[in-house]
């Protein structure tokens, strides 16, 4: 339903409604709005960007087994499992030589599927407008208000930068760490924040894989990393100064920094190719505590913030859509209102084990900073300690492939 108000400054002011207002259309936003509208809820995706940068905007590639389970439940994985790569094993590159790690035959014997984020944007989102989802594109949430109330609002303003007021009877915040939904937090949440010190940069090289595998380089140079994405594209991290700019480097310097920090003269060669992408990446995290204020529920990186060292991030957002949209059909469309209750409780378990995996691989990757500049030698020692353990024990295999695939 849709009216129009004269606010004072003379535009109208469009007023809309929903059930469910989802903001952002990322993999949280538009599970969640896929699985909503196909249980025969009311609701719509508010998203700031246009189709195009959605379809193009490339994150995270690495899909953890519970993650394909999920999609595969709802009937949203038939990209995934045509394009899709499976991929399980890692290489470690240090001082002391290489070993690898085939974590399918650890742990849990679970692997992950190499799928560019994009690529399973772009499917949720076709998936969800074919179905008749509602979506408006290029609609900027400014605030969440009434949170506490039945029927909170959310201010926006769409293409034309035309005033919005969405009411709901949820609001669901999938807009990431810079949000509304972050933005609009009441004086009672807890955000927990934590610094590494440590930047990547960040790099998509059109360039054909160098290992079939994923390469980890522990350097005195820094931290380097491989990453497969497609067939003619790899993404590869190099560690850098806090505060560098992404074309501070050039293309020959990245190459030669790549080539020393993985050892490319002791182990082969890296194919090179034109780098068509940087950003640089500062490790932070963050954790919101709780996930729900009243009315208003987070989900994706608008609930926590994760390092990308274990590529934790686009899977916790997957389960914790899933768990949403559970909650929320059983609180709108039978009036059961337990899994709401507990959403909060239930994400964060799964959300503090993958943050602490994640500072752990920090650790294991990376000299990490003193305040006086150079790292501990005590830091150093430990770092050794658990590459070796990683290379000879057993148990210490299996705890590995068991966390890096697990949620």
């Amino acid at each position: 339903m849709t009216n129009r108000q004269n606010t004072n400054g003379g535009a109208d002011m469009v007023e809309e409604s929903a059930d469910v207002v989802i903001l952002g259309a990322g993999p949280a936003g538009l599970v969640l709005g896929n699985l909503l509208h196909r249980a025969g809820l009311d609701c719509v995706v508010l998203e700031r960007s246009d189709r195009a940068h959605l379809h193009a905007r490339a994150r995270a590639g690495f899909l953890a087994a519970h993650t394909v389970r999920v999609l595969d439940r709802h009937g949203l994985a038939d990209g995934l499992h045509r394009r899709g790569q499976a991929h399980a094993t890692c290489e470690f590159r240090t001082a002391d030589g290489r070993f690898r790690l085939d974590y399918a035959h650890l742990g849990r014997g679970e692997r992950h599927t190499v799928y560019p984020q994009q690529h399973l944007v772009a499917d949720l989102l076709t998936s969800y407008l074919d179905a008749g989802g509602r979506l408006h594109l290029a609609t900027e949430a400014h605030r969440v208000l009434d949170t506490d109330g039945e029927r909170p609002v959310v201010e926006a303003s769409g293409p034309d930068g035309r005033p919005v007021r969405w009411r709901a009877r949820y609001v669901a915040g999938c807009d990431g760490r810079h949000g509304a939904a972050r933005r609009s937090l009441p004086p009672g949440a807890v955000v927990h924040h934590h610094d590494h010190g440590l930047s990547w940069l960040g790099l998509l090289a059109e360039a054909p894989p160098s290992l079939d595998a994923v390469g980890y380089a522990v350097h005195e140079r820094g931290f380097a990393g491989h990453m497969a994405r497609t067939a003619q594209i790899t993404r590869y991290y190099l560690q850098c100064e806090r505060g560098t700019p992404p074309d501070a480097w050039s293309e020959d310097r990245i190459w030669h920094e790549l080539d020393e920090r993985m050892r490319s003269a002791e182990h082969g060669p890296l194919h090179r190719g034109s780098i068509v992408q940087r950003s640089v990446v500062d490790l932070e995290c963050d954790v919101v505590e709780p996930l729900r204020h009243g009315a208003l529920l987070l989900a994706g990186d608008a609930a926590s913030l994760i390092t990308p060292s274990a590529a934790k991030g686009a899977n916790l957002a997957v389960l914790e859509a899933e768990l949403l949209a559970a909650a929320l059909v059983d609180e709108l469309a039978h009036g059961d209102g337990r899994a709401l209750a507990g959403y909060s409780a239930r994400c964060l378990e799964y959300i503090w084990r993958a943050q602490e995996f994640s500072h752990w691989m920090v650790r294991l990757l990376h000299a990490v900073p003193t305040p006086h500049g150079g790292p501990s030698s005590f830091d150093e020692g430990l770092r050794r300690a658990r590459l070796s353990a990683l290379r000879t024990s057993r148990a210490q295999q299996d705890w590995f492939a068991e966390n890096y695939v697990g949620l």
